[in-house]
This record gives structure tokens, C-alpha cells and sequence, in this order.
């Protein structure tokens, strides 16, 4: 199956996020940032020198993750918020930086680099003066053990706005995107387009677990490839529903259908998810 980051709405979501933290995260923890240079400056906040003047000299404290931002805490207290966007990727590397294709951003370090790459140009990297302050705006990060059945169906539940609108609102639960979406409502069999205000506590709480339990499977199959965005992933060869229009549901043998909601395409099975008001 070929897919594209970008196209229907997909882009690197929490496990694509969470593969990129693990591989990176040991080789970054303890490394001294001595100087951040951009091709693309506009992508950078507050400014690109004001971004290069507050990160130099800092330590990288161990990275962590939020939805699907990528944070660097630093040893002053401050910390770099990284969104990938619909084609980021960021690479760890060591000797001399050598500019590359798509390469938008490269942060030098006291013992090699961490350089990001973005070919369509949606990813942004920002500096914060805190932790707080960089997950300013996020809902509670939807692998969060915090987040139990009955927080996730205040956050979810109420409004007559589409389930699946709630899901991508990362106000509400961070992480979830247009893959996983599609595939948490096949497993929980509910609509896309029923309002969340009509879910039920058990619903929600059978939502939870099936958005859980697609986010750690693909986190173990190292997220979804999608063509060369996201190389090594396997997670593709297991989507159920997504980017499978047309196709036979694997659970009842009826086609696969597409819609659009608020611009963005989502897949389901009408036999197994009915619409219910």
C-alpha cells in the first residue's frame, strides 16, 4: 500500500514522534548545543537569532514528548519545542554538517550535530521559557497513563461537532492524527461523523483503549512509512481502514469508504461503524 504524508491530511503523529525521541534521545542527552543555524528562519520562533542566542552554551537535558511535539529540555529551565509537521524528520549525525537536501535547521553540538529536514516546509521549531509554556495549548497527551476512561470522556464527549473532529483537536487529547483516528473509530465500530456528544462513558472508555492500543502497536512497528518520509515503519502493512478505499473491510468484507470531514479525509466501514444519533 502507498501513502503520503501530507496527502488526505496525514502527518507524523505521536508514534512517528515517539520512534524519532527514542532514537535520538540517548545520543542528545548531555550534549552541549555551541551553535543553531536556519535555512528557513521564518519556521523558527521567537526568531532565528534570538532562537540561536537562547540555546547556546545550553545542555540537553533528556528529551521528551508531548502529543506530537518533540520537547528539549535545557539546563537553564528553557526548552525547544520541535513539530514536524506533514514531512519533518530530524537526524542525529556526527563530524562536520554537510548541507543536505530539504535540510531546514542544524543545531551543533559539542559532540556531533542534530539537523532537521522538512521538505514541504509545514515544521516549526520554537524555543519557551519553560515546560508548561511548551505545552501551552495541548490537552493531556493521549498515551498520559493520567488520562483515564472517565478524564478522556470530558475531554472527548459533549457538542454536536463529529467524533472524529474531537479526536484531531489536540486541545482536547494530544497526539491522535488522521491515521490513527480512522483506525481507533473502526476498532471501537463508531461513526466518524457521529456527534460526540452521543457517546457514552463506555463508548468513550472502548474508544480510549482501541486509540491506545493502535498508538503502542505502531509505536512497536516503528511508526507508519509513509513513501520516503518516513522510511523503516510497518505499521502500514497493518492499518485496517486507513487509505483503504475501496477495499474490502477485513472484519465484515464490505468496501471501505472515504468521506471528507472539515477538510480532511477520513476512511471507515459503514457495515461495522453505523451511524448512530
Amino acid at each position: 500500500m502507498s501513502l503520503a504524508f501530507g496527502q488526505g491530511g496525514a502527518v507524523p503523529e505521536l508514534p512517528e514522534v515517539e520512534c524519532t525521541l527514542r532514537r535520538i534521545a540517548s545520543d542528545l542527552t548531555g550534549r552541549r548545543i555551541l551553535s543553531f543555524r536556519s535555512s528557513w528562519p521564518r519556521k523558527v520562533l521567537p526568531s532565528c537569532a534570538e532562537f540561536a542566542r537562547r540555546v547556546k552554551g545550553r545542555a540537553v537535558l533528556p528529551p521528551r514528548r508531548h502529543g506530537k511535539r518533540l520537547l528539549l529540555p535545557l539546563s537553564d529551565g528553557g526548552v525547544v519545542s520541535v513539530h514536524l509537521g506533514m514531512s519533518g524528520h530530524l537526524e542525529y549525525g556526527q563530524g562536520r554538517a554537510a548541507e543536505g537536501r530539504h535540510r531546514r535547521a542544524v543545531f551543533i553540538l559539542d559532540r556531533g550535530r542534530l539537523e532537521f529536514f522538512d521538505a514541504r516546509k509545514f515544521g516549526r521549531i520554537a524555543w519557551h521559557p519553560s515546560l508548561d509554556a511548551a505545552r501551552e495549548g495541548l490537552g493531556p497527551d493521549a498515551l498520559d497513563p493520567a488520562l483515564d476512561a472517565e478524564a478522556f470522556f470530558r475531554q472527548i464527549a459533549g457538542g454536536q461537532r463529529p467524533v472524529k473532529s474531537a479526536l484531531l483537536d489536540q486541545a482536547r487529547v494530544a497526539g491522535i492524527g488522521n491515521i490513527y483516528s480512522d483506525e481507533a473509530l473502526f476498532g471501537a465500530r463508531i461513526h466518524p461523523l457521529r456527534p460526540a456528544g452521543t457517546l457514552s462513558r463506555r463508548e468513550a472508555a472502548t474508544l480510549l483503549r482501541c486509540v491506545r492500543r493502535v498508538l503502542e502497536a505502531s509505536i512497536r512497528r516503528q511508526g507508519t512509512s509513509i513513501d520516503w518520509v518516513w522510511p523503516g515503519g510497518r505499521m502500514q502493512h497493518h492499518l485496517k481502514v486507513y487509505g483503504r478505499s475501496g477495499q474490502p473491510c477485513p472484519r465484515c468484507k464490505k468496501a471501505v469508504q472515504k468521506i471528507v470531514i472539515a477538510g480532511r479525509g477520513c476512511h471507515f466501514c459503514p457495515a461495522c461503524q453505523p451511524f448512530l444519533r
